[in-house]
Parts: structure tokens; C-alpha cells; sequence
């Protein structure tokens, strides 16, 4: 590939560093944990960490919607909150890619 194929937008830059902005809180990576295996509306989500204020909770979880790791839509009264994968796939493609498959093929090199 040429270096222009892997230049970012500026757009991407500014989208990357939110991500990793809001990945870098460990509370904010255990609000995606919870968010894995189904959404959770902002009551039931405040109620998984009960060490923390609704406020602090609803805090994180304004980063992580502005870096569009968590998605919400409102359902009636309710408003479920659900992962977004997009972001993160992103951050794979750009700096985890290469870098697993320049090691898997340094293993084959190896194993040969």
C-alpha cells in the first residue's frame, strides 16, 4: 500500500483521539463491557456501578457517545443504550491490523 492509503483525514484523526480519549477511563471501558451482551437503558446501566453518582455515570457516558462508541435511540419513555462497533473496528484496521499480521506471518517464518 502507498503511504496515502494509510494517511487518516484530518476527520479520522479527530475521530480516532475521541476514541481513544474515551477508551483510555476504566470506568468508561466497563460501561462498554456491560453494553456487550445486550443494551442497558442509562437507569439499568447507572444501577451496574452502584459506586458511582448517576451523575458521573451520565458524564462517561456523553464521552462515549461523542467518540460513537455507544448509540441510543429512544423506545417510548426508554432509551436503550447499545455498543457501536464502527469506531473500534476503525481503530483495528488502522493500528492493530498490520501489526497482527506482520506477526503471524513472523511466526510462519519461524515455523518454516
Amino acid at each position: 500500500m502507498t503511504d496515502a492509503a494509510h494517511k487518516p483525514s484530518a476527520g479520522t484523526e479527530v475521530d480516532d483521539d475521541l476514541v481513544f480519549k474515551a477508551l483510555a477511563a476504566p470506568l468508561r471501558r466497563r460501561m462498554l463491557d456491560a453494553l456487550k451482551d445486550e443494551p442497558l437503558t442509562t437507569g439499568a446501566l447507572c444501577a451496574r456501578f452502584p459506586e458511582v453518582d448517576r451523575t458521573t455515570v451520565l458524564q462517561h457516558l456523553r464521552v462515549l457517545e461523542r467518540a460513537e462508541l455507544v448509540t441510543g435511540r429512544k423506545k417510548g419513555r426508554e432509551r436503550p443504550l447499545a455498543r457501536a462497533p464502527l469506531p473500534i473496528k476503525r481503530i483495528h484496521d488502522r493500528w492493530i491490523g498490520d501489526y497482527a499480521r506482520a506477526a503471524v506471518e513472523l511466526l510462519d517464518r519461524l515455523d518454516g
